[in-house]
């Protein structure tokens, strides 16, 4: 069974930075990403990357902020963060596509419908 471990969120004031991590059971995804629910809202993509490469994807609300990265060696993804505001706050998961999937055709999808494996998330907050 695929497993997705997210760590690193927190609690930070408006303008910090925090890093959250995801480590990968296995090392066959092409496509893993970022996203993020906040209470009464839906599902929403921040960042994703194609692990066979260095293609990087951001939503709007991420470009300039944050930064996505990648340790092959250890299956582990990372989002950096930075100047987060309050509306950054929400519950972050890890995702990973299907196996042979680049990330160009599934990023798009809503709310992370063509990503396949999932964590559990990490809670993030941010206060003002």
């Amino acid at each position: 069974q695929v497993q997705l471990v997210e760590s690193g969120g927190g609690s930070v004031q408006a303008g910090g930075s925090l890093r959250v991590s995801c480590v990968a059971s296995e090392a066959r995804y092409r496509c893993m990403g970022w996203f993020r629910q906040a209470p009464g809202k839906a599902r929403e993509g921040v960042a994703a990357i194609y692990v066979g490469g260095s293609s990087t994807y951001y939503a709007d609300s991420a470009k300039g902020r944050f930064t996505i990265s990648l340790d092959g060696a250890a299956n582990t993804i990372y989002l950096s963060m930075n100047s987060l505001q309050p509306e950054d706050t929400g519950l972050y998961y890890c995702a990973a596509g299907p196996y042979l999937a680049n990330c160009a055709p599934i990023w798009g999808a809503v709310g992370g419908a063509g990503f396949v494996y999932w964590g559990q998330g990490t809670q993030v907050t941010v206060s003002s």
